[in-house]
């Protein structure tokens, strides 16, 4: 069999890019989201297909700023994106276009990698490996009293207050990324939706957000997917997400946030028997930095990588 030729995308590859993306996703997001990178085309990597305006594969490395273990901010090549077309899976093309983006992610100056898979065997052999992340569910709670706090839904008005709210609660925490302007206005919606889908808590003394709450519909589970603001807040706006989710004829959530007193203090308001489970998609492979700095980045306390920010 010849070998694979592997080569980085140009603009003319963007129709089969797109194709390939229909194919093998039902996330029409994607190609908006690869739009954000200036440099896009040099940090695609694809293999052609035999027929013309054909790809065979593609891997993407998505630049992103994120905070290391110590909160400082570190360039990561963040892993994206990842499609074959059937007709030529087996061939071990990923791994070949995975050496062609390691290559580029440390020439670039990346201190590690970072990606999200349901397929982790895919990435192990060539040099990621597993982290485990928190996640509690269980039934949700009768509807709780209410609280100081007033909830309602966000509107584009509070947008500034919000990505203030997110500044301030993950400033240095680990594992989180640190958003531009385009991650608010492109990445944020295209994986949550429009901000007025989110729940905001007003402060009770000055009617400012204090807190802000994204919890989504996923089949038969309400999704707590993030939360940034004064932990005071949280027990309201999670009761304020339950009360939706009752409305919607939900019985059970799910939340993903980080592992710290006030998230257990406040998941009594949304869930009556909470159990914490660990997640095992996300994989992680030390470029420039060493390998202990990157595993404790990834497993500090209170880290997490929030959805909005996926590649």
């Amino acid at each position: 069999m010849t070998p694979a030729a592997v080569r980085t995308a140009v603009p003319a590859d963007d129709p089969a890019l797109a194709a390939l993306w229909r194919r093998c996703f039902d996330a029409p997001q994607i190609t908006a989201l690869h739009a954000l990178d200036p440099d896009r085309h040099r940090h695609t990597f694809v293999v052609p297909g035999a027929g013309e305006g054909v790809l065979d594969a593609v891997v993407v490395y998505v630049p992103r700023t994120i905070r290391d273990a110590d909160g400082a901010p570190r360039r990561v090549g963040g892993i994206g994106s990842v499609a074959t077309r059937p007709e030529a899976r087996g061939r071990g093309l990923v791994r070949l276009l995975l050496a062609a983006a390691e290559r580029a992610m440390r020439a670039e100056g990346c201190a590690w990698s970072l990606l999200f898979t349901g397929t982790p065997g895919v990435y192990r052999g060539s040099g990621w490996e597993e982290f485990g992340s928190g996640c509690v569910e269980g039934r949700l709670a009768p509807a709780p009293a209410a609280g100081e706090f007033r909830i309602r839904a966000a509107t584009a008005r509070d947008a500034p207050e919000v990505a203030a709210l997110y500044r301030a609660y993950n400033a240095d925490r680990p594992l989180t990324t640190v958003r531009s302007a385009e991650d608010w206005a492109v990445r944020v919606p295209a994986w949550y939706g429009p901000l007025d889908g989110t729940l905001v808590a007003e402060d009770p003394r000055t009617g400012a957000p204090a807190g802000w709450l994204v919890a989504r519909h996923e089949e038969e589970w309400l999704e707590v997917r993030e939360f940034a603001g004064a932990p005071e807040c949280l027990g309201a706006l999670l009761a304020a997400a339950g009360e939706r989710g009752r409305a919607a004829g939900l019985d059970r959530a799910r939340v993903r946030l980080p592992d710290e007193p006030g998230t257990a203090a406040a998941l009594p308001r949304l869930l009556a028997d909470a159990r914490r489970t660990t997640e095992y998609v996300g994989m992680a492979r030390p470029l420039l930095a060493p390998a202990p700095a990157v595993r404790a980045t990834v497993t500090a306390p209170g880290a997490v990588h929030w959805y909005g920010d996926c590649f």
